[in-house]
Formats: structure tokens, C-alpha cells, sequence
């Protein structure tokens, strides 16, 4: 029997020393044993480092900022879909979601496919709704607050303890000791990623995260969680060796029930000293670490793509305990015509 050949749009190709999942998830698809792929990356700059990977990725095209908007978006993939006869599009930024989620039907109606949180399930985790999410679905939240101006910086003292995280509404979190690093880190922060930027008590503990799948029917059918063995300045886990927490896993398969989530995600968690966990980010797409799912056993990639499809597929019931992942750097050697001609042409 033949196997299907997919041409997928992959975003989220910047592997640098905060990376995006792009590398990771178009891994897991070509070790795909169910179908084939041609993988069209999908950039916003001309030196993100996956685009000249050129054993992973077969074409790529720039595609405008999320600022743009959804209709300048629109446009773009209607151009590559005409040269790239698109079956499905996986996008792998928070920032971009909002736009693809808004464009799903459209997309459907041209024959690309997605399998994405809805627009609800996307807005209700947000950073600024944490706290009313915890609330509303009986989990462990820090205390938090959105701010949209340097004014509001100094009521923090007297509703937080220091120290205080401070993060933005899509990327980047610092941990702030005194009102002036609150200060330091609001205006950098804001100038990235803009406003509100989220203060939330800081937590002493370990940190995990759970990558999965949920179908949209409230099933669980696939959650890894993972401990984080080295962190970058940046808060990027370097390293990380998957583990047997039924707590972890209980609360996953609790959030994909009571909210019926669609589509990968990755909860972002914290464990005290007196073993309580405690939800920090929810983050509605794959992490830049899902390939350990595959080397555990459980391929979120092919799976995701195997629903879009309308494939009906059993949930995992099990994952190797121990398996690390360790990231690593390593230099290629790229004509100056590749890049010249990706940033004149948007093309490569």
C-alpha cells in the first residue's frame, strides 16, 4: 500500500538559543511510518536557521508579521497554496495563533487543514485569565496581575511579595527583587511584545511541563511531562528527562476534560516544597522540546496531522520513563545567494 504524501506549512523555524518548535515537530513528521511529507517552511526572517536546513525543509516563504493582521496573512498563503497545493498548515507561535484560528474555515474551504484550540479555548488560557482559569477549572494559580502602564507599577509592593515575575503577554518572563527591576523589566518587555505585561507571584520549586494532545471531545491522547535538567538565562529548558508523575498526568487528562481542548499544548508547571503544583503558563501549541515525545514513544506530530485528516486515532496509554533530551548548537555553512535571495523574494 502506498503512503500518502502530505505538503505541510510549518512555522517556528528559528532554532536559536530560545527556539521555536518548528526543527522539532517537522522532525517528528518525517519519522512518520504512516505517510510521507514535503515540508514547506513558513518564516518571518530571513535568518531563521531552519530555512537552510534543507534535509528537513523542501521550500520556504516568508509570511508576513502577526501585526499585519489576518487578511495580509491571507493573502500570502492563498500565493503559496497556489504553488505548493498546501494539505495542512501547523503553526507553532502563540503570537500567530490568533490569526490562523481566525482564518481556519476559510483555510478548510481551500482545502488546508488545521488542528487548533478554538478561538475561546485560545483566549480563556491566556496570561491576563490565568488566575479566573484557575478558578474555573479547580487549579493551583500564582497570584497575578495585568498592568498596561509604568503608574501601575507602584501598587505592586503593596499587593505582591517580592520577588515577582514579570512576563509578557505572549514571551519572556524576569524575576524582579525591588520596584526598579519591576521598571527595568516592564519597558523592556513591552517594547518586544507590547502591553499588558503580567506581574505574578514568584513560587519557589521545581519546574515541569506536560506537552499532549487533546481531540476537541474532551479525550487525552497523548501527555508527556518532563522535568527541566538545564535552564537557560533565558528560562529555556536546555535539557530535560521525561518522568512518571501521576499528579502531573491527572491534571492534564482534568484540563483536557473540563475544557474539551483541541489540539497540542504544553502546561507549564511548578511543584513547592510541600510537593503542591502549581499552573504557571498554558501554552496552546507544541513546545520546542516535543521531539522527546517521539523518542518516548508518544509522536504528537504524526498524530496531530492524522486528525486533521480525520483519521480516528487511540489515545497512548504509555511512555518510556528516563529518556533525555539535550539541545545542542552546531554551525552551518550557508551561501550568501540563499540569503539574499529568501530576503529580496521572500522565497527559498
Amino acid at each position: 500500500m502506498t503512503k500518502p504524501t502530505y505538503n505541510i506549512g510549518i512555522t517556528g523555524l528559528n532554532a536559536i538559543d530560545s527556539p521555536g518548535p518548528g526543527v522539532a515537530v517537522i522532525r517528528g513528521l518525517r519519522d512518520s511510518e504512516e505517510f510521507d511529507v514535503r515540508i514547506i517552511g513558513l518564516s518571518y526572517e530571513a535568518l531563521e536557521p531552519g530555512l537552510y536546513m534543507h534535509e528537513l525543509v523542501d521550500k520556504t516563504y516568508q509570511i508576513p508579521y502577526p501585526s499585519a493582521g489576518a487578511d495580509s496573512l491571507m493573502s500570502r498563503l492563498q500565493y503559496i497554496h497556489s504553488r505548493e497545493n498546501l494539505h495542512m498548515i501547523i503553526p507553532n507561535f502563540d503570537a500567530e495563533l490568533f490569526s490562523f484560528i481566525k482564518l481556519e474555515m476559510k483555510l478548510r474551504e481551500m482545502g488546508i487543514r488545521m488542528f487548533l484550540p478554538t478561538l475561546e479555548q485560545f483566549e480563556e488560557r491566556l496570561k491576563v485569565n490565568l488566575n479566573k482559569f484557575g478558578e474555573k477549572y479547580g487549579i493551583k494559580v500564582p497570584k497575578s496581575k495585568a498592568i498596561y502602564s509604568t503608574g501601575e507599577i507602584f501598587n505592586i509592593s503593596s499587593e505582591f511579595d517580592y520577588p515577582v515575575v514579570v512576563k509578557g503577554k505572549y514571551y519572556d518572563a524576569s524575576t524582579a527583587f525591588n520596584l526598579d527591576q519591576v521598571k527595568t523589566y516592564f519597558n523592556k518587555i513591552s517594547a518586544k511584545w507590547g502591553l499588558p505585561i503580567i506581574i505574578q507571584q514568584f513560587v519557589h520549586g521545581t519546574e515541569y511541563n506536560v506537552t499532549g494532545l487533546g481531540d476537541g471531545e474532551g479525550n487525552t491522547i497523548a501527555a508527556v511531562p518532563m522535568r527541566k535538567q538545564y535552564i537557560t538565562d533565558k528560562g529555556k529548558a536546555w535539557g530535560g528527562i521525561s518522568i512518571d508523575d501521576q499528579r502531573m498526568l491527572q491534571l492534564t487528562k482534568s484540563f483536557i476534560e473540563q475544557t474539551k481542548w483541541k489540539g497540542p499544548f504544553e502546561l507549564e508547571l511548578l511543584k513547592d516544597q510541600h510537593s503542591d503544583l502549581y499552573l504557571l503558563e498554558i501554552n496552546p501549541r507544541m513546545p520546542a522540546w516535543i521531539y522527546l515525545s517521539v523518542g518516548v514513544g508518544q509522536n504528537i506530530p504524526e498524530t496531530i496531522v492524522k486528525l486533521a485528516m480525520g483519521q480516528k486515532v487511540a489515545p497512548f496509554t504509555e511512555y518510556k520513563v528516563g529518556k533525555m533530551f539535550i539541545r545542542y548548537a552546531w554551525d552551518m555553512i550557508v551561501d550568501l545567494d540563499e540569503f539574499q535571495q529568501i530576503s529580496t523574494y521572500g522565497e527559498l
